[in-house]
């Protein structure tokens, strides 16, 4: 009964550092000197690589979040621009797994042999990274940067709420030195 309820708790700490592995990952970086309450518009200059389907769903999450900061989107000519770069990359993970019988360093320890067994496996997984960037229409120097990685699920719409999240994370102390959240 131990060794079930061992295995059990080990099952259950591996998925939440698991979870916490494959959290979404938010930062954001600025201008020190950039004075923001001198921006009030901003154009979009272009999302890399083009992918008509997420350009409209990105342009939508971070046109919401601009807009609730009090920004006015306008189609050229704004105070600043407006660019995304988006990107995926395969990545690997392995995971082992052992049975909990035997070959723990306190069996052994103790003197004890071990006819523990591990398996091994390979998972591979997608991962997403969204940058946006806001330059400073007028001298062309960056002014902020956020960007959001996460794991990509087989599912768009979790996809889609995984990109309002990021993009509504990396928005949330925007525009620097604000008091509004």
């Amino acid at each position: 009964m131990k060794s079930v309820r061992r295995t059990a708790v080990s099952t259950v700490f591996f998925l939440g550092m698991l979870g916490a592995a494959f959290a979404q990952h938010v930062k954001t970086d600025f201008d020190h000197q950039a004075n923001f309450s001198q921006y009030k518009t901003y154009s979009w200059q272009e999302i890399k690589p083009a992918n008509s389907l997420w350009d409209a769903r990105i342009k939508n999450a971070v046109d919401a979040q601009l807009a609730a900061k009090g920004w006015t989107q306008v189609d050229s000519g704004g105070d600043v621009a407006v660019v995304a770069i988006k990107t995926t990359q395969t990545k690997r993970s392995l995971r082992t797994f052992y049975d909990g019988f035997g070959g723990g360093w306190g069996w052994r320890r103790f003197g004890g042999g071990g006819f523990g067994e591990s398996t091994t496996t390979e998972q591979d997984y997608k991962e997403g990274t969204l940058v946006v960037d806001l330059f400073d229409a007028k001298t062309k120097q960056l002014i902020w940067r956020g960007s959001a990685e996460d794991t990509l699920s087989s599912k768009a719409e979790k996809n889609e709420k995984n990109l309002d999240k990021g993009v509504a994370k990396m928005f949330k102390d925007f525009p620097p030195g604000s008091k509004r959240g």
